[in-house]
């Protein structure tokens, strides 16, 4: 099985230093299952491709199959493991390139950081589901996707297809994204993996699809097929996807049919209402400048930035890493002067004070202060409200009592949570913060009203009482 990697980014020879392998040399890896060999089939600065080859041996690859696998005895002798692009290839991927996945490049950091132009082939890759699948799962990433069913046989075309097809894959895109994306995707497409999967797989599936899982239209689909569909590990890692897109009602209760797309009309997720909500609030309080405090990768400061309507926009979070994703969503890289001006990253913690927090007339904290240990929350509200001190400040944070509808929820919503409240809790709270900074505070619900356990998501607005700042 076979896997190319092209660029046309000038010097394409810089493709060696992304991915730590020299174009001048073949170098080979020893696997579970056999050798992966990477080479070069042409290195020069206009264009320069990298192939990935995994030669499987037939001996090692049954001896790590289990007994008790469907088909056992006849597994190990027909097979398409040799031939077709699975989770061995992924793996392979992941070890042999494992640095360039990292996003690591000291000699070429800039570079590294930088969407550039790719092309990805594979000849031969079991899709369950078709093409159809294909272009679902890749489309929404940025790539153009060509995926190509191969027939059965091409001597009898009647026969029709198989469940094969050829992908090819071209798009400007950071190619550590790229590696992981492929890492996590190739085996969703064949819906099978090579190994036995534990309760680490979850935090496998995390780290490759940071800052692109989480807010993938298919991220449910592809979440239950990398885990095989093996419901307990599958249920934590959608709690924990849904956490990082906002999105955990939209998580958990999702149970379509993976492989047919659904017609009638779908249930807006939480997340979206939540943005919706929160910029029309930001709009009606006739913000010119807003802050996002705790941006994370970025989602909703990418609304903002879209509406002409704010002259200034600033994202803050403590995660460097979720700062690089926002700057890529944004493409802060190919904005024009004048658009660079009205957009500001920064890295900060939200208990400490900050001069780069004044100044603006609305302040959001969106599903922020749930992440902020109790004893800590105190220094938070002095920061936001008595030194920042925006005009107004939009805060939204879970109903705890809304998650007694959720399954799959036994507790809070997130193990990165410290607490999550009650309305009776949260206007307590809200009304306290009000009191002591000089705010007034409206309170509003967000998500679908439920008649005993209100909504999945809580939202309060404050606004400065001008006649106590005199």
């Amino acid at each position: 099985m076979i896997l190319t990697i092209s660029t046309t980014h000038q010097p394409a020879t810089d493709l060696g230093f992304l991915l730590h392998k020299h174009p001048d040399r073949v170098q080979s890896f020893k696997q579970s299952a056999g050798t992966a060999t990477v080479f070069y089939p042409e290195a020069s600065k206009e264009r320069c491709t990298v192939a990935l080859m995994l030669e499987v041996d037939p001996v090692r690859l049954a001896r790590s199959h289990a007994r008790n696998t469907p088909d056992f005895s006849l597994a190990q002798y027909v097979n398409d493991r040799s031939y077709a692009a699975s989770s061995l290839l992924g793996v392979a991927l992941a070890d042999v390139f494992s640095t360039a996945r990292s996003g690591r490049c000291t000699s070429r950091q800039e570079l590294a950081d930088s969407a550039i132009p790719l092309e990805i082939q594979i000849p031969v890759l079991p899709c369950r589901g078709g093409p159809d699948i294909a272009h679902r799962i890749f489309e929404p990433l940025g790539w153009e996707v060509e995926a190509l069913p191969i027939p059965l046989n091409e001597a009898f075309p009647e026969w029709g297809d198989s469940r094969y097809i050829r992908l090819r894959l071209a798009g400007t895109v950071r190619l550590a994204d790229a590696l992981n994306q492929l890492y996590v995707l190739l085996p969703v497409l064949d819906e099978s993996k090579h190994y036995w999967q534990g309760p680490d797989e979850v935090d496998k599936l995390m780290r490759s699809g940071e800052g692109w899982l989480a807010a993938h239209p298919e991220s449910s689909l592809i979440t239950r097929r990398y885990l095989g569909r093996r419901r307990g590990l599958t249920n934590v890692a959608l709690a924990r996807l849904a956490e990082l897109g906002d999105d955990v009602e939209d998580a958990v209760e999702t149970v379509a049919d993976d492989e047919t797309p659904q017609r009638e009309e779908k249930r807006v997720p939480l997340n979206v209402q939540r943005h919706e909500v929160v910029h029309s609030a930001l709009l009606e309080l006739g913000a010119r400048s807003v802050i996002d405090l705790g941006c994370g990768p970025g989602q909703f400061l990418h609304r903002l930035v879209k509406t002409p309507f704010f002259d200034r926009v600033a994202g803050s979070d403590i995660s460097v890493r979720s700062l690089q994703h926002a700057a890529r969503r944004l493409r802060v890289e190919r904005m024009s002067e004048r658009q660079a001006d009205r957009v500001e990253l920064f890295q900060s913690a939200l208990t400490y004070e900050d001069e780069r927090f004044a100044g603006y007339d609305a302040a959001v904290l969106m599903e922020v202060i749930e992440h902020v240990d109790s004893f800590r929350l105190g220094a938070l509200e002095r920061v936001v409200f008595g030194v920042a001190r925006p005009a107004a400040v939009i805060v939204t944070t879970p109903n705890y009592e809304y998650n007694v509808l959720y399954e799959q929820i036994d507790g809070l919503r997130h193990t990165d949570h410290r607490f999550e409240w009650t309305r009776e809790q949260f206007g307590s709270w809200s009304d306290g913060v009000a009191a002591a900074y000089g705010y007034r505070v409206q309170r509003r619900g967000v998500g679908d009203l439920h008649e005993r356990f209100g909504t999945p998501t809580q939202m309060a607005v404050f606004t400065r009482e001008e006649n106590r700042d005199a």
